[in-house]
């Protein structure tokens, strides 16, 4: 034995340069089928653990890259323990590999945890309560501290220097640190009082008139915010201005089961009356109306026979109006409606008048909280009540149009003719 290790010396001694390259070779290939074996037991090993195919992990969204990031420390590993073994390697060389290699080895096994840190979030994702409870923001910041981490040890492998060092400094650096991530550390606080406190969710509809924003978030991360407006565009916004600014989440709208109606028909003022027992007559004919007309004659009955003589002045007695009756009408009507909840607030009042005319306010909840089956109840009570609203002599109030201005023209025209 000790002969042919003299041999080899002395065939190394003598050729040199062959030796040099023929062991590096060597060395090359032991660490190629060292990274082959490796991600070949890694890869079957993780399949077998998740009881999974690899197409069937392409399907289901597995991002398994952090298999064959690990994979790619056994050859760093394999080269910076053999490189020394090569014959005729200079010292600076030697040394210079090992240092790029435990480099490279701190910077795949950054690049990994990352890896698996997205793989987390993914299947995380899926879960049914993940919406509710988003952990996009942590892993971000899980990730920008493994990062920094192997900055730090990077260096200190490049240099060959204790990463004590390095950290010893840092202290000294803290507040340009604090300047550097100022908007890491306010969104992180930001993300973390908006999990806790369950501010916003993916999927909610929020509104921020201060930066255009209307629409849902779509995605909850560390230092932002997406929002889809109903445009279609996506607004950005800074997780902390969730914190620091106004704004309205309809999820509360959208978990009660109802979306409110609130509008005013701008009634002419002039058109308000009492009703004659002719018209009341021709009211009863409505459904709706029938036993309110009932009860309210019966009351205003009572009513006017307690004035004795004073009742016989019309003047002195209560009658009924055509608003009032169709105030009435039209609460009925929402009673007996299909679309409306009848569990929440409904009501229809009076605001205070106006230049515009008396507001006949509609205040009532739909049955349904989606945006396009919404306009349309609402859409069909209006339709309804504006049709029916010359049957109790009332009138819509608007502006003169220009169609109106000509009509009046005309008229004086041929009042003027006739004279």
């Amino acid at each position: 034995m000790q002969e042919q290790l003299a041999l080899i010396e002395s065939w190394s001694a003598d050729n040199g340069h062959l030796a040099m390259w023929l062991g590096l070779a060597i060395l090359l290939s032991l660490s190629w089928c060292a990274n082959f074996i490796v991600k070949r037991i890694l890869l079957r090993g993780m399949l077998r653990l998740l009881n999974l195919e690899k197409k069937q992990c392409e399907q289901r969204g597995f991002d398994l890259r952090f298999i064959a990031r690990l994979a790619n420390v056994v050859p760093a590993l394999v080269i910076s323990t053999l490189i020394n073994k090569v014959p005729l390697l200079p010292e600076l060389l030697v040394q210079v590999t090992i240092n790029v290699t435990n480099a490279f080895v701190v910077l795949t096994i950054a690049i990994a945890l990352s890896n698996l840190l997205s793989l987390i979030n993914n299947l995380y994702s899926r879960r049914p309560d993940a919406r509710n409870k988003p952990i996009k923001g942590y892993i971000q910041l899980l990730t920008i501290v493994i990062y920094a981490i192997a900055v730090i040890l990077m260096i200190a492998s490049l240099f060959d220097r204790s990463p004590l060092i390095l950290l010893s400094g840092l202290g000294a650096m803290a507040a340009v640190l604090m300047l550097i991530f100022q908007d890491t550390i306010l969104s992180l606080v930001a993300s973390v009082q908006i999990s806790s406190n369950d501010v916003i969710r993916v999927g909610d509809w929020v509104e921020m008139p201060l930066l255009s924003a209307d629409g849902d978030v779509i995605d909850i991360a560390l230092h932002t915010v997406k929002i889809q407006n109903w445009d279609r565009t996506i607004t950005t916004i800074p997780t902390r201005r969730f914190m620091t600014d106004p704004f309205k989440n309809w999820r509360g709208m959208q978990e009660s089961g109802g979306r409110r109606i609130k509008r005013s028909l701008m009634l002419d003022q002039q058109s308000i009356s009492f009703l004659t027992p002719e018209q009341i007559k021709q009211l009863s004919r409505f459904r709706l109306l029938q036993q309110y007309l009932q009860d309210k004659q019966a009351e205003i009955e009572n009513w006017n026979q307690q004035l004795a003589e004073q009742g016989k002045e019309p003047v002195n007695t209560r009658r009924i109006t055509n608003i009032g009756t169709f105030r009435a009408y039209v609460l009925h009507y929402l009673k007996n409606h299909a679309g409306i909840h009848q569990n929440m607030t409904m009501m229809v009042r009076q605001l205070s008048p106006g230049a515009d005319g008396l507001p006949l306010e509609i205040y009532c909840f739909t049955n349904t909280t989606a945006w396009v089956a919404y306009e349309g109840i609402q859409s069909d009570i209006f339709d309804h009540l504006l049709a029916i609203l010359p049957e109790f002599g009332l009138r819509v109030y608007q502006h003169p149009s220009g169609l109106d201005i000509r009509a009046l023209n005309l008229a004086v025209r041929v009042e003027s003719a006739q004279d």
